[in-house]
């Protein structure tokens, strides 16, 4: 047995290793933040957020211009888990397993390390709800052999037309989404991928500027049951439009809901419910899309519908989604560990606190970690309905 950790590293970094083969899609592809080293567990952290300017008619006058008023609301996140797994080891247990021992406790690292990174993992993909719109149809698996790559053009379409940036584009899939991609002679004869990678190894190419991965984590949404909405406003709702008040509708509109209005003609788009409401008899419920709102101009009493049940793969700008990590404090002067240090993922940036806490007859091992997660940007996000 190590008297400190020192001597366990290069078992810890096979650990690691073993981690990283894992299907992690998300927290490669998302934004970063180690401003988290600064904050304590729920302490907000925030950044200025500057809002749409506009545009005026230029007046000749005997004065320079009067400055437009604005308001600068800060975004916030903080971090919200501090978790760890442990695990130990007596003498007698040391000795039963004889030569095996070092073998043993690579796969306990592994394991350990691997609980933490999905939970990361799972808490990145959850952030579903809050995208602006989606692409695609809800129980069906999208890049089939008929529309083939045309689901990101048209995820790609709509991040462009929500403003997106045109770089760092990540698109992060189910591996039943990466299967059926894998299968598409588009990218699988060498002439027109370009590449024998996807053929040979499976790799996933770039994509109308999307970088692909797959997530074990990738959600499924449980649609609301509710039925019978309608537009309640008698002016309408202008294109931009995020709140929503409704009438006539029962039953329970949930977040990640996706939401189209029916009206024949009206509006083919496919929004995602930010805040839903539940509706019952003689009373109206308001909801609110994520941002930008509707692309087209709603119309009192159009009605509403909820799509079905689907799997959430997600498309995104880098910058959409941040991922603030560090590695959980020891309070001042530390506390009973005999033996602390940090071992950092270089691929992803996630740093692990491993302790080493010697007890009487038993050795424990922590591995922890604490993060928090945002969605910073809901116009750079988009779901592709699986």
């Amino acid at each position: 047995m190590a008297n400190t950790l020192t001597g366990l590293i290069p078992t810890i970094y096979k650990s690691l290793d073993i981690v990283l083969r894992e299907l992690t899609g998300f927290v490669p592809a998302v934004m970063r933040d180690s401003s988290g080293e600064q904050a304590a567990k729920d302490q907000t952290i925030a950044w200025p957020v500057v809002p749409v300017a506009a545009a005026g008619d230029i007046t000749p006058a005997t004065t320079g211009p009067t400055p437009t008023a604005k308001t600068i609301a800060p975004g916030t996140m903080s971090i919200s888990k501090s978790r760890s797994t442990t695990f130990g080891w007596n003498g007698e247990e040391q000795k039963s397993v004889e030569g095996l021992y070092n073998q043993i406790l690579i796969e306990e690292f592994a394991q350990a390390m691997r609980i933490l990174v999905n939970e990361v993992e799972a808490d990145l993909a959850a952030l579903y709800v809050a995208a602006s719109r989606a692409y695609g149809t809800a129980g069906t698996t999208p890049f089939d052999s008929t529309n083939k790559l045309s689901f990101t053009a048209q995820l790609g379409k709509i991040l462009s037309d929500n403003g997106a940036p045109l770089d760092d584009r990540q698109l992060v899939i189910d591996t039943t989404a990466g299967a059926a991609l894998r299968t598409l002679t588009e990218l699988t004869k060498a002439n027109e991928a370009g590449s024998v990678e996807p053929l040979r190894r499976g790799v996933l190419l770039d994509v109308h500027g999307f970088a692909i991965h797959e997530s074990a984590q990738v959600k499924s949404h449980t649609k609301g049951a509710g039925t019978g909405y309608l537009v309640d406003l008698t002016a309408g709702y202008a294109i931009g439009s995020t709140a929503i008040h409704t009438d006539t509708g029962l039953g329970e509109i949930k977040a990640g809901d996706i939401l189209t209005n029916t009206k024949t003609g009206r509006d083919t788009n496919k929004y995602v419910v930010k805040t839903g409401g539940t509706g019952t008899t003689g009373v109206d419920t308001d909801i609110v899309l994520a941002n930008p709102g509707n692309r087209v101009a709603w119309v009192n009493n159009d009605p509403l519908s909820i799509g079905n049940s689907y799997t959430a793969n997600l498309g995104f700008v880098r910058s959409a989604i941040a991922l603030m990590t560090r590695v959980p404090l020891m309070p001042e002067g530390g506390d009973a560990a005999d033996d602390v240090t940090v071992i950092t993922d270089p691929q992803t940036g996630l740093s692990f606190q491993v302790a080493l806490y010697r007890q009487y007859r038993q050795v424990a091992f922590e591995v922890g970690l604490a993060w928090g997660v945002k969605a910073v940007k809901p116009e750079a996000m988009a779901i592709l309905l699986g």
